[in-house]
């Protein structure tokens, strides 16, 4: 019975991140250009990187798998020269704090969930990477803009913002946050279309989108500033970074010289064809991930 109970324990403690391994003959790793590539290939380029982003489906579980690969790889060949930092989309800036306090081991889990709004699937997709973090006591950021803050731009437009409170503007980039490129706002405005959203004001959904790439990106900037020298894995969904734009762009106005590795995962029914038309300079590197079936 104590065997049971033991063997019990560890599945339960360590499910999550076995099951998030990559499964083989599921996804296939190209360059940017289309040349067959490898997960060994990404963690490389890292060695001369402030930051890599990850670019995901939000609901690809294998991306997720690869995301936790390239994490705790980075952690092996970088973490005893350089810190690596975990980044994250899946949280906001305004509940930094309660994330620095569980990692810290200070409060409970249920405690860390109840008050830090977790995505609808943390346990299964961002849990494994967060608790990796905790483990190695390395930092995690809070990176994203809060939700009602983005939702504020949307509504009111870009400059709504500026009536916040100090601590509110805290929690978001330094306003005025740039505006889009031409080429990210092309981008954004072609995927919005005639939907019933761009019919309400596509130039202040723009403004929010812009605050989020915006917030992201100094989150990173902010905390290469403070841990100089470090390696900074960042998750966001791919459209923020995809072709270095969005996010990509609001870094490197952050950090004139940061030096940014953009890896953007896409499952497709056929994985193993890089389709140049649709996949190619979406990143550095690119992960065909196969289709999964929607539960």
């Amino acid at each position: 019975m104590v065997r049971l109970l033991i063997i019990a324990f560890l599945v339960f403690s360590f499910g999550a991140a076995v099951i998030a391994q990559p499964p083989e003959g599921k996804f296939t790793v190209f360059t940017g250009k289309g040349q067959s590539s490898s997960i060994d290939d990404i963690v490389k380029s890292l060695a001369n990187a402030d930051v890599v982003f990850l670019g995901e489906f939000h609901d690809d579980s294998i991306a997720h798998a690869i995301q936790l690969e390239i994490f705790k790889r980075a952690i092996e060949q970088y973490g005893a020269k350089r810190r690596v930092t975990l980044s994250l989309e899946m949280f906001e800036r305004d509940v930094q704090t309660v994330l620095n306090e569980y990692l810290a081991g200070q409060i409970s889990e249920n405690h860390f969930l109840l008050s830090s709004r977790p995505w609808p699937r943390y346990k299964e997709d961002y849990r494994p990477l967060v608790e990796l973090a905790k483990e190695k006591k390395l930092d995690v950021v809070a990176a994203n803009a809060p939700r009602r803050y983005v939702n504020m731009v949307s509504r009111n437009g870009r400059d709504s913002v500026t009536g916040l409170s100090k601590l509110a503007k805290s929690w978001l980039a330094p306003l005025p946050f740039a505006e889009p490129s031409e080429a990210y706002s092309k981008k954004f405005k072609a995927l919005m279309g005639s939907s019933a959203e761009a019919s309400m004001g596509i130039d202040k959904i723009l403004s929010s989108q812009s605050l989020w790439d915006a917030t992201m990106a100094h989150s990173v900037a902010e905390s290469l500033k403070k841990n100089k020298g470090s390696l900074v894995v960042h998750l966001n969904g791919g459209f923020h970074t995809e072709m270095r734009l969005g996010t990509v762009e609001h870094f490197l106005k952050y950090r004139k010289n940061g030096r940014a590795v953009v890896v953007t995962m896409r499952y497709e029914d056929d994985f193993t064809k890089f389709d140049a038309a649709k996949h190619a300079d979406a990143g550095d590197f690119v992960i065909l991930t196969q289709k999964q079936p929607k539960s």
